[in-house]
């Protein structure tokens, strides 16, 4: 079963990981941040090393971002993403698991203090 998972943040200024900028992580002591980091790593090498990670990528700063919508059915371009968002996605990753269940285990360690992770099944049809 392949999910996504994407990866929320609001990092000032933006950065990857996105968490070493986030306040929420920056307030924690030097030891607690190599703890999330190093599980980070941990969970990443080990969807690696079972062939369960098929990509994934970080995402530039959403300011270089382009909307591209439909009005009186012609193409407009403003600036993205969204003006009213706090949070924009940072980043993804694909996965191939064999449950739902593994997916879930799988994006507990992708969260962290001022990040918000969403698990999403990929579309089959």
């Amino acid at each position: 079963m392949k999910y996504v998972i994407l990866i929320h943040s609001n990092p000032q200024p933006w950065g990857h990981p996105t968490g070493d900028f986030t306040p929420e992580i920056q307030s924690l002591p030097q030891e607690a941040r190599e703890k999330l980091n190093a599980a980070f790593e941990g969970i990443l090498e080990e969807l690696s090393a079972n062939g369960e990670l098929l990509g994934g990528q970080p995402l530039a700063d959403p300011a270089s971002a382009k909307l591209y919508r439909w009005d009186a059915g012609e193409p407009i371009v403003t600036d993205g993403p969204y003006s009213e968002a706090k949070e924009h996605l940072a980043g993804f990753f694909l996965i191939d698991v064999e449950s739902q269940e593994r997916a879930e285990e799988v994006v507990r360690s992708f969260s962290g203090p001022g990040e918000t992770v969403e698990l999403r099944p990929v579309a089959t049809y």
